[in-house]
C-alpha cells in the first residue's frame, strides 16, 4: 500500500532549495490523492529536527525506527529534482519482500581506488556497490530497524562525512554483515526509456532567468610563491578569461601575473588567515554592489560561465554559502562545511555576518573550510550543497554519477593534463579553441 511508503526528500533550508522539495512532496501528494489511495508521509530532512548532521540520514535511523517501525514497509529517500512516478514505485517496490531486509537503489561503483573513498576495495573496486541518491534509494523497515538498534549501542564514529552515499552503503554492508546494495533497474537518472522507469532525474545545472552578470562575481585565488610557475599559466589558459573581477593573493607580490602579497606569510597546511584577509578584503576593498565572492585554489579548475548560471538561482539577499558540503563530528555534534578545492561562493551579506561575529582562526594555519563550517554553524548560517562542485577530480567520481551533471568544478592537477580536463568537462563550449586551434576531447580518454 502507498501508505507504508515514507517519503524523505533530501531537502536544504536554502530558500531556492526548499521550494523545490516542497514542489516535490505536493507532486507526490497530488499523485496519491489522484490515484484515490490513502496518503503517503512525506518529509522534507531539513525540517525534521535541528540536528546538524541530519543529512547525513543515519542519525535519524532511531527516529523512523520509533516512529514508523510498525506501519510502514519502505523509506524512500530522493533528492529534490528526483522525479517519481508513484504507480510505478509501488509496482517496484511491491516485488520485494517488506518483510526481509533491503537495500534497493540504482547502483553506482568506483572504476579505480579513489581519495574520496579512502582507497577502499584497492584490488577490485567494481565489486563495491553504492546508490545514486538522484534515482532515489529505499531501506526496508527491517533494516532500518535493525540500524537504529546498532546505532544504539555503538555510536557513529564522529569523523569526517566526505560522499555520503558511499559511506551509507559501507555502514549498511558492515564489512559483509549486513546486505550489499540491490540494483533496481527501474531507479533511473536519464530519462530516454521513461516507461519502464519509476524516477528520473533532469537536472543537468539550473538556471533561473537570467544567469548573474559577469561583473556580480568577484574570484580571489589563492596561491604562494612556489606554485606561481606552474599552477598560475594553467588559469590563465582555461578559466581566467570568464571572469570579469579576479584576483590572485600570494605570500609574494609578483607583477607579471599580478598577484597581491596580503602579507600573511604561506602555510604548508590550512590557510584560514590567508582566507580570513580575503574576505575581509573583499568586504572593504571591493564595490559593495558586487554580491558574490568565489575564493579558489590555483589548482581549482572551474567554469565561471556555468557559476553565473547557478547563482540565478540563489537569492544575494540571503547569507549564501555555497559548494561541496562536507561534514565534521556530524555524529555528536559537530558541523558542516564547504570544502574549499571545489571552490566556495559567498554572498556578501555572509561574509558580513561571519565577520561582524568574533569567530576567527584559532592559528594562522587552521584549515580555512573546516573553520569558516564552524563559525557559520555557531551563526545558525546552514551550508548549501551543490553536487556541481567537486573537492577531486573527474576520474575520482563514478561516471555514472558524473554523467547526469554540467559539473562547475574539479581540484587538482595531480596525475592528470589540467587544461584537457578543463576543455574537455567545463568549457563553456567543449569545442573551445586553444591557442587558435580547435579542441575537443573525450571524456572517456581522461
Amino acid at each position: 500500500e502507498l501508505k507504508e511508503i515514507v517519503f524523505v526528500i533530501q531537502s536544504q533550508s536554502n530558500s531556492f532549495h526548499s521550494k523545490r522539495a516542497e514542489d516535490l512532496k505536493r507532486d507526490i501528494l497530488k499523485q496519491a490523492a489522484d490515484l484515490g489511495k490513502e496518503l503517503p508521509t512525506v518529509l522534507l530532512i531539513h525540517q525534521m529536527d535541528g540536528h546538524e548532521g541530519a543529512w547525513t540520514i543515519l542519525p535519524l535511523m532511531r527516529d523512523f525506527s520509533v516512529t514508523y517501525g510498525r506501519n510502514s514497509s519502505w523509506i524512500f529517500f530522493c533528492e529534490e529534482d528526483t522525479r517519481i512516478q508513484v504507480v510505478k514505485l509501488l509496482e517496484t517496490l511491491g516485488r520485494f519482500d517488506g518483510s526481509k531486509e533491503w537495500f534497493l537503489g540504482k547502483a553506482l561503483h568506483d572504476e579505480e581506488s579513489t581519495i574520496i573513498h579512502h582507497y577502499a576495495f584497492a584490488e577490485n573496486p567494481t565489486v563495491f556497490k553504492f546508490p545514486d541518491f538522484a534515482a532515489g534509494w529505499a531501506l526496508s523497515l527491517p533494516l532500518v530497524n535493525k540500524l537504529a538498534k546498532k546505532l544504539r549501542s555503538e555510536p557513529l564514529k564522529s569523523d569526517f562525512t566526505i560522499d555520503l552515499k558511499h559511506e551509507i552503503a559501507l555502514y549498511i554492508w558492515q564489512k559483509g554483515e549486513g546486505p550489499h546494495l540491490t540494483p533496481v533497474p527501474e531507479l533511473c537518472t536519464d530519462d530516454v526509456n521513461f516507461s519502464h522507469c519509476a524516477t528520473t532525474f533532469s537536472n543537468f545545472l539550473p538556471l533561473c532567468g537570467e544567469p548573474v552578470k559577469k561583473e556580480d562575481v568577484f574570484v580571489a585565488v589563492k596561491t604562494c610563491q612556489k606554485f606561481h610557475g606552474d599552477r598560475i599559466p594553467v588559469v590563465k589558459q582555461t578559466w581566467e578569461r570568464e571572469a570579469a573581477l579576479i584576483e590572485y593573493y600570494s605570500d609574494y607580490a609578483d607583477i607579471s601575473i599580478p598577484t597581491i602579497d596580503l602579507g600573511i606569510p604561506n602555510t604548508d597546511r590550512g590557510h584560514c588567515g590567508k582566507t580570513f584577509a580575503i574576505l575581509e578584503r573583499f568586504l572593504n576593498r571591493s564595490s559593495p554592489r558586487t554580491p558574490w565572492l568565489v575564493i579558489v585554489d590555483d589548482d581549482t579548475l572551474i567554469s565561471i560561465f556555468r557559476l553565473r548560471k547557478l547563482l540565478s538561482c540563489y537569492d544575494p539577499n540571503e547569507p549564501v554559502f555555497l559548494g561541496e558540503r562536507y561534514g565534521y563530528g556530524l555524529g555528536t555534534g559537530g558541523y558542516s562545511y564547504i570544502t574549499g578545492g571545489g571552490g566556495m561562493v559567498f554572498s556578501r551579506i555572509a561574509v558580513q555576518k561571519l565577520l561582524a561575529s568574533k569567530c576567527r582562526c584559532y592559528s594562522m594555519d587552521a584549515p580555512d573550510d573546516m573553520v569558516l563550517g564552524m563559525c557559520f554553524s555557531g551563526l545558525g548560517i546552514p551550508i548549501t550543497h551543490s553536487p556541481l562542485f567537486h573537492q577531486a577530480r573527474p576520474m575520482d567520481y563514478p561516471k555514472g554519477y558524473l554523467s547526469h551533471q554540467i559539473p562547475v568544478s574539479f581540484h587538482k592537477h595531480w596525475n592528470i593534463d589540467p587544461v584537457k580536463v578543463y576543455f574537455t568537462w567545463l568549457a563553456p563550449n567543449a569545442e573551445e579553441s586553444l591557442k587558435g586551434k580547435k579542441v575537443g576531447y573525450n571524456r572517456e580518454d581522461l
